[in-house]
């Protein structure tokens, strides 16, 4: 699999993959996607080996000090400054338990690595629940540091943290 940034071309795809895994995600539309693009301190995207342009799966990570205004970024700059945040990451219905998740969190470790840091931080929700999500991470090693309720008492998530 092919690794590569995310570029404004790829907005239309990356909203119709997110949309398509809300609520493990929140909804977005192609403004509001671009807005979190350009508040990104990178990304990273998997992509179709024949079709470069085809975005399989994707990555949106920040680092302490964005101007960010989500609850859960804000929980974890709460907790310290040395972490890579996913605020989020979505794989192709049709490519789960294919490998994409595997190969985007390798490249989140290896981004978070290149910057020096010590975590990389993500939440899970567990409320609705999402426990395919919850095992995945788990076997990755990251484990549950605390948890909050967001979106006015809507969702429950799991806020996770594992080493670099």
């Amino acid at each position: 699999m092919l690794h590569r940034e995310l570029t404004p071309a790829d907005i239309a795809q990356l909203v119709e993959l997110n949309n398509r895994n809300v609520p493990a995600v929140s909804p977005s539309d192609a403004v509001g996607m671009a807005v979190l693009l350009a508040e990104t301190e990178t990304t990273v995207a998997v992509v179709a080996d024949d079709d470069p342009r085809t975005v399989l799966g994707f990555a949106l990570l920040m680092r302490a000090g964005a101007a960010y205004d989500s609850e859960n970024y804000r929980w974890f700059e709460a907790r310290g400054s040395d972490f890579l945040y996913v605020d989020r990451i979505v794989v192709a219905d049709s490519m789960q338990n294919a490998g994409v998740g595997t190969a985007l969190y390798s490249a989140i470790f290896a981004a978070a690595r290149d910057r020096g840091l010590t975590e990389v931080t993500c939440e899970v929700n567990v409320e609705p629940p999402n426990p395919d999500s919850m095992r995945f991470h788990e076997r990755l090693g990251f484990t549950e540091v605390g948890r909050q309720s967001t979106k006015g008492d809507t969702i429950v998530v799991a806020l996770l943290a594992a080493a670099v």
